[in-house]
């Protein structure tokens, strides 16, 4: 026997053999996460609203306070705060007046200066890495929801501007949504059928109109809604205009119900 099979086969040295492959290991991992530490701190992640570092959430803590989550008491249709609990199931005068073709309403925040700032940098400046903590708040805001519901469903864009963006933030809220509660996630159930106007700007009724027709479910898609209680998904809801054609387009295809859960949605002060 060699002096190195000698050495391999003694006690001690099969003890060093073991020891020495779990710390090459380590120190491979090491080795491989060192690019990512150098670019983490030459480039720190930085709040989104004031730009401070912030380490994995996005937004610090200051403008995480800033932020104004909604809670009850609120209309039990369109989720919209009050200011004082008026008693379960009430509704707003919005609900009464012109109730919307989706059953409720759920946002998170209210759409405020940090939420703006938020949905725009998902929306118009590749800031992905917002969509799990926005979409987690999002999972919490709509439990009620989502516990009764059989599928999510993103609003889309037109394909037109969804190559410009390369991405659909509704679709990626969602991906989020439905990992966190095991929700299968439809993102081909409605099609934006032609391109419609920038909502901001744009009165109540011109946005009804920017939208009304807009949105179909293909015909390969209508069995798949067909008794499905859906959730749709997007970023901000304002008018209501966009999910109350989403949900006509969803209805008309036979799904049982249609419930609607944003990010942040405008209140309006009284």
């Amino acid at each position: 026997m060699s002096g190195l099979d000698q050495a391999s086969s003694h006690p001690s040295g099969r003890l060093r053999s073991r020891l020495r492959k779990p710390f090459l290991g380590t120190l491979r991992a090491s080795l491989a996460s060192l690019p990512r530490l150098a670019l983490d701190i030459a480039l720190p992640t930085l709040c989104v609203s004031c730009r401070e570092p912030v380490s994995g959430e996005g937004v610090c803590a200051a403008c995480w306070a800033k932020l104004s989550f909604i809670a009850p008491p609120f209309c039990a249709r369109l989720g919209i705060p009050f200011v004082y609990d008026p008693g379960p199931g009430l509704l707003s005068m919005q609900a009464i007046a012109n109730p919307p073709a989706y059953q409720r309403a759920r946002a998170a925040v209210r759409y405020d200066d940090v939420a703006r700032t938020m949905v725009h940098a998902l929306k118009y400046q590749d800031r992905t890495d917002l969509a799990p903590t926005m979409g987690r708040w999002m999972a919490r805001a709509g439990q009620e929801l989502l516990s009764e519901a059989d599928a999510l469903v993103p609003v889309p864009l037109h394909w037109r501007r969804g190559w410009s963006r390369r991405y659909n933030q509704s679709g990626a809220l969602a991906a989020v949504i439905g990992k966190s509660t095991n929700l299968p996630v439809i993102g081909n159930a409605l099609r934006r059928v032609r391109p419609t106007l920038q909502q901001v700007g744009l009165s109540k009724a011109d946005r009804a109109l920017n939208v009304q027709g807009a949105f179909k479910v293909p015909l390969e898609n209508k069995s798949a809604m067909q008794g499905r209680r859906i959730v749709l998904i997007d970023d901000v809801l304002t008018s209501g205009a966009t999910v109350d054609a989403c949900a006509r387009a969803l209805l008309r295809a036979r799904a049982a119900s249609v419930d609607v859960l944003v990010f942040s949605r405008v209140v309006d002060t009284l």
